[in-house]
C-alpha cells in the first residue's frame, strides 16, 4: 500500500469511528425515548402505540371500522381506472383540465398497444367484486346516508364496465363521465371517514394523555409513518397536533416518510426520533459559534446545503408545507379553515 493510499485510509477512520459513536449513542438512546406515540397509517386508519418510560404501554386500532368501508368504496373509480390506464391512447383527451396532464407522463402509463383487450377480463373480474358488495351492502348496517352513496357508486360503477364491455371499447371522456358522476358521492364517504378518524384519534389521545398525567403529556414526541405520496398533511398529524403541547408541536410532532411500510414500524420509528434528539442537542454544543449550521443540523437540511447554494448561486426552494408549523391549532393550512373542537 502507497504512503497516500494507507494516509487517506486512516482519513476516512476517523469518520468510520465518528459513525460507530454516533450509532452506539443512538441504539442506547432509543431505550431512554419517552414518552413517545408512533403512528403507523394503515387502511384502518392508523395503528398507535404508546412508549412510556420504555415500555410499550398499548397498541390500539381507534378508528370506528365505517373509515375503513367508506373509504373501500371511494376508491372503486380509481380500482377502474387502474385496469384500464394501461389501454388508454396516449394523447390527452379532451376532458376538463386536460391541460394538467403531461403528456410524457400519460405515454408512459398508456404502454398497451391501441386496440388491445387485455383489460376486459381484469374489469369483469373487478365487476364481480363490485356486485358483491353492491348486493350485500344493504345487511352491513351503515349509516343510511353512507349507504346510500355507497350505493350510487357501486351501481355506476358496474353500469359503466356493462358499457364499455358490451361495446369493445371505452375512451376517457367516457370515464371521465363516469367519475364525475360518483364524485358527490365520494364526498359523502370522504366526510364519513373524515369524522370516524377525528373522533377516534382525539378520543384515544384524550385517554393516553390522562394515563400519563400532564407532565409528561407535555413532551410528548409523535413520530407519523406515511409513505411519500401522503406524508404531506397527512390526516393523522392533521388530528394529533391539536392534542399536543402547542409550544412543543412543530418539534415534537415527527412526519417520517418512507417508501414502504417498514416490517417492524416501531423500531423504524424510533430510531429516526433517537437521531432527531440526539441531534438536537449536537446541534447547539457543536455549531453554537453559527446558529444557522446548528438549525440545519437540527432539521432536515444537508449541512453542506447552504455551501453548495452559495456556491451555485442557487437559492433554497420554498417549503410547501412551511405555513403548516405556523398556522394555529386546528386551522387548515391549505383552506384557512378551523376544525371544531
Amino acid at each position: 500500500m502507497t504512503d497516500e493510499k494507507a494516509a487517506r485510509n486512516a482519513i476516512r477512520n476517523v469518520n468510520a469511528g465518528m459513525r460507530a459513536n454516533y450509532a452506539s449513542l443512538k441504539s442506547e438512546l432509543v431505550k431512554h425515548l419517552t414518552p413517545v406515540v408512533v403512528v403507523e397509517n394503515n387502511a384502518v386508519g392508523g395503528r398507535f402505540t404508546l412508549i412510556n418510560n420504555g415500555v410499550r404501554v398499548e397498541t390500539v386500532d381507534p378508528v370506528p371500522e365505517y373509515f375503513e368501508l367508506a373509504k373501500s368504496i371511494a376508491h372503486v373509480p380509481l380500482g377502474t381506472y387502474s385496469v384500464l390506464a394501461a389501454y388508454l391512447s396516449d394523447q390527452v383527451p379532451n376532458i376538463p383540465g386536460s391541460q394538467r396532464i403531461d403528456p410524457h407522463d400519460l405515454e408512459m402509463v398508456a404502454f398497451k398497444t391501441p386496440g388491445d383487450k387485455g383489460w376486459v377480463t381484469p374489469l369483469n373480474s373487478y365487476r364481480t367484486t363490485l356486485k358483491s358488495a353492491l348486493t350485500m351492502l344493504p345487511t352491513a348496517n351503515l349509516p343510511v346516508d353512507l349507504e346510500d352513496s355507497c350505493t350510487r357508486i357501486l351501481t355506476e360503477a358496474v353500469k359503466f364496465i356493462d358499457a364499455i364491455v358490451k361495446a369493445g371499447t371505452f375512451d376517457m371522456v367516457a370515464f371521465n363521465q363516469f367519475a364525475a358522476t360518483v364524485y358527490p358521492s365520494i364526498r359523502v364517504n370522504m366526510t364519513f371517514a373524515a369524522t370516524a378518524q377525528i373522533t377516534g384519534i382525539e378520543a384515544l389521545m384524550k385517554r393516553w394523555r390522562a394515563l400519563i398525567g400532564e407532565q409528561a403529556w407535555s413532551d410528548l414526541y409523535v413520530t407519523v409513518l406515511s409513505i411519500w405520496t401522503t406524508s404531506e398533511l397527512n390526516q393523522a398529524s392533521i388530528i394529533i397536533r391539536r392534542t399536543m403541547n402547542q409550544a412543543k408541536v412543530d418539534t415534537h410532532l415527527i412526519d417520517l416518510p418512507t417508501v414502504e411500510t417498514p416490517s417492524d414500524p416501531i423500531a423504524v420509528a424510533l430510531d429516526n426520533l433517537a437521531r432527531i434528539v440526539q441531534d438536537n442537542v449536537a446541534a447547539e454544543m457543536v455549531f453554537n459559534t453559527d446558529l444557522e449550521v446548528a438549525d440545519a443540523l437540527k432539521g432536515r437540511e444537508d449541512l453542506l446545503s447552504d455551501e453548495i447554494l452559495q456556491q451555485i448561486g442557487g437559492t433554497a426552494p420554498a417549503a410547501r408545507t412551511a405555513a403548516f408549523g405556523a398556522a394555529a391549532a386546528g386551522t387548515c393550512p391549505v383552506t384557512g379553515r378551523t376544525a371544531a373542537v
